[in-house]
Order: structure tokens, then C-alpha cells, then sequence
């Protein structure tokens, strides 16, 4: 592999050489503005997100993405409505320990805004909504707190009606520039409640590569054999930092307040996935703050462009949300007095990754069912009983009855 780089860089380099103009440089990001215990937050809310995107990799082979600010969004609107312990594992997993409810929703909100409007050459976007069934009785303050904290969109839907699907559909679709048009095939009989969030990312390359210099070269997975891909080249700025267990590089985008960190571990990425954690994750961000002056040379990375869908049911309970999903044991009477549990959370993605920038969405679904009774255990033909002491298993009486008499 090294060789066909080799033979393709060689002339990306020449021809580079010839050039006396150097790009422009960036303007320098712009700081956000966040209270100590906000930024508290965040380092733990990325602690649950490097957590969560582990559990799903390990266990999941091929290309996957996942969104930790969609996750960690869409379970703080449905922490909103929790009590007990699913609070309290829902806002210990995603990281709000020492937070009050309003602390976490005016945290979200500081973020959030500041996200939006930092970079004016990102397009970024950032949708909520709460979609419920006509008659189901969702109590009010819930949905006042999310529609004033989260700006979320809420309405009641036929849920018995197949438009109900399209609606939903179509919201996903509109708030991700139509990159991910379906997230629900249909709603279940017992479901009563989605809440939902889209993020929508669109970046252009601080410094763009060159698509007339894009070739063909090998790529290596670990399992299977190896294949051309398109490669991308360009010569500019990068931040690149090293340990014993990897490599990785920084590319910005705009001003450079939203980058890509690009990790190529030294060994295997499937060994190199089981120790990853978030102390990983601070150790090689914090050795690419903290180089002052970027490196230029060559760089060459593959074009990809791909979508993912995955039910994170498995992976949330493993970090330690558990009550949610147990009919018995969920509290979520801050959403209504019925008998309600989390059926599912799901994250759709979509990521376009190419010589002029980044595309990349997300939508986070969080489906709230009722909890069905149980079925009636009716005894209408011959039976037989018995009467025994459980522990022992002493048994007393053992009888037959073929027609009930009173």
C-alpha cells in the first residue's frame, strides 16, 4: 500500500512544488462562551457519546456512525418527563449528575445557540419534535417545557392512519436536507408517543482538496481482501498528534471552529475499538489542541459516503439505562399518568465525506408505547389441580375437573 501512495504522491508534490501561491489563511475560530459547569457537561455528555459509539462497534461490523448530540438531545427531552430511578440512570448515563432539570435545559439551550451561529460558512441545523396519539393524555407542562426549551415542534396524529408515518417521515426528511427520508416503516398498535431529533451538518474544507487529484489506490481492510478506492490528495495546513495505540490527523472546516479528527490506530482497529474510551478520546484531542503551529505536507484519505440505521435498545442499557425499557419498572409520569415505557431508541445517520467538505445528518427516534395488559388466562375445558408447599415441594392435593359444580 505504501508503494502506490508512494508513486501517487510523488507527482501530487511536484506539481504542488511549482505553485508559489499558499492559500489564505483561516480566520481564527470563535470562542464559546460557557459557564464551567456547562463545560462540565459536555466532557461528560462526550464521555457518554465515546461510550455509546464503543458498545455499538464493537458489536457491529462495517461502516457505522452514530450522533452523540442527537442521542444525548433526544433523551434529555424525554428526561424531561422521567421519574425515580429512570431519571436517575438516564441523567447519570448521559452525563447531568450534579444538574437540576432547568440547569440541563438552559445548558442545552447556551449550546445550542452558540452551535448554530459560531461558524457562518457551516450550515448547521437542529430540529425537535414530540408526535402523540389523538386521545393519548400527555401532560401539559411536559410538553411546555419542551416546546419552549427545545423549540420542539408537538402535535397530536392519527396514529391509526398511514399519513401518520409519511408526517413523521416527511418531518425527518425536511430537517436533514433530505438525507434521511425514513425512519419509521410503521407505527405499532401500542405505540402512543416518538420524540425526535434531527441534526443537520454541511462543511467546507478550510482547504479543499483538488478533485482532479483524486486516484485510485489500494485500501486494506481487516477481514477480506483489499480494493482500489478513491483517495483524495492535498498539500496544506493539518494538526497531527501520536501515542503507542495510534495516529490521528485534524482537518477543519470554516473558520476552524468544526474539524475532523481522522483515528488510525497502530494495530488492529477491532483490538484498538475494546480499550477505546474517553480518556483515549481527551488524550488525542488535548495532543492536537495543543500543537500552536499545523503541519503542511501531503495528505491522502479516502472518499466514503454512506448511510446506518441502528437500534441503540442494547447499547443503553448496558451504560445503565435500564428502567426505561422494563413495562414494570419505567417512570415516565412527567408524560402521563398511563402506564408507558420506552419500546425503542434508534438512530438514523447519513454521512457524504468529499474533496469540497463534509455532509453529514442525523435523526435520533425515541418510541414510547403503552404497556399492554395481559392477555386473559380463560380455563374453559378439563383441568387438573394441584396443592403443594412450594419450598418442599410437598405435594397435598392433585385433582381432575371435567365439569365445574358448585
Amino acid at each position: 500500500m505504501k508503494i502506490h501512495v508512494l508513486i501517487l504522491v510523488i507527482p501530487v508534490l511536484l506539481s504542488m512544488g511549482c505553485k508559489k501561491e499558499t492559500p489564505a489563511g483561516p480566520r481564527d475560530p470563535k470562542p464559546v462562551n460557557l459557564s464551567a459547569k456547562a463545560s462540565q457537561v459536555i466532557a461528560n455528555s462526550n464521555e457518554f457519546g465515546i461510550d455509546l459509539f464503543r458498545e455499538t462497534a464493537v458489536a457491529d461490523d462495517g461502516n457505522l456512525m452514530l450522533s452523540p448530540l442527537s442521542a444525548s438531545t433526544a433523551l434529555s427531552m424525554l428526561l424531561n418527563g422521567c421519574g425515580s430511578g429512570t431519571y436517575s440512570q438516564i441523567r447519570d448515563m448521559v452525563g447531568y449528575q450534579d444538574l437540576t432539570m432547568e440547569e440541563i435545559n438552559d445548558t442545552y439551550q447556551s449550546l445550542v445557540a452558540q452551535l448554530l451561529t459560531i461558524d457562518p460558512e457551516i450550515n448547521l441545523a437542529l430540529a425537535n419534535s414530540v408526535w402523540y396519539r389523538q386521545g393519548f393524555e400527555v401532560k401539559s407542562p411536559f410538553l411546555e417545557r419542551l416546546e419552549t426549551a427545545y423549540n420542539a415542534r408537538t402535535e397530536a396524529l392519527d396514529f391509526n392512519n398511514p399519513s401518520s408515518v409519511n408526517t413523521i417521515n416527511g418531518w425527518a426528511s425536511d430537517n436533514t436536507n433530505g438525507k434521511i427520508e425514513k425512519v419509521l416503516e410503521e407505527i405499532s398498535p401500542d405505540a402512543v408517543m416518538f420524540l425526535m431529533n434531527a441534526l443537520y451538518f454541511k462543511g467546507r474544507w478550510t482547504y479543499q482538496f483538488d478533485n482532479l487529484l483524486t486516484s485510485p489506490v489500494r485500501f486494506n481492510p481487516e477481514n477480506g481482501d483489499g480494493a482500489n478506492v478513491p483517495m483524495m490528495m492535498g498539500n496544506f495546513p493539518y494538526r497531527k498528534y501520536s501515542d503507542n495505540q495510534c495516529t490521528a490527523i485534524e482537518l477543519n472546516y470554516g473558520q476552524q471552529n468544526y474539524a475532523m479528527d481522522i483515528i488510525v490506530p497502530n494495530g488492529t482497529l477491532s483490538s484498538y475499538l475494546q480499550d477505546f474510551n474517553h480518556e483515549s478520546w481527551l488524550a488525542i484531542t488535548g495532543g492536537l489542541d495543543a500543537i500552536i503551529t499545523p503541519l503542511s505536507a501531503v495528505i491522502v484519505i479516502p472518499k466514503f459516503k454512506f448511510d446506518y440505521e441502528k437500534y441503540l435498545n442494547d447499547q443503553l442499557q448496558v451504560l445503565g439505562m435500564t428502567d426505561a425499557f422494563n413495562p414494570a419498572l419505567a417512570d415516565l409520569t412527567g408524560i402521563s399518568d398511563e402506564n408507558i415505557f420506552v419500546s425503542f431508541v434508534k438512530q438514523n445517520t447519513f454521512v457524504d465525506v468529499n474533496e469540497e467538505g463534509t455532509e453529514a445528518a442525523a435523526v435520533t427516534t425515541i418510541g414510547i408505547e403503552v404497556t399492554s395488559a395481559p392477555e386473559p388466562f380463560v380455563v374453559d375445558k378439563p383441568f387438573i389441580f394441584a396443592i403443594r408447599e412450594r419450598l418442599s415441594n410437598t405435594l397435598l392435593f392433585i385433582g381432575k375437573v371435567e365439569m365445574p359444580v358448585y
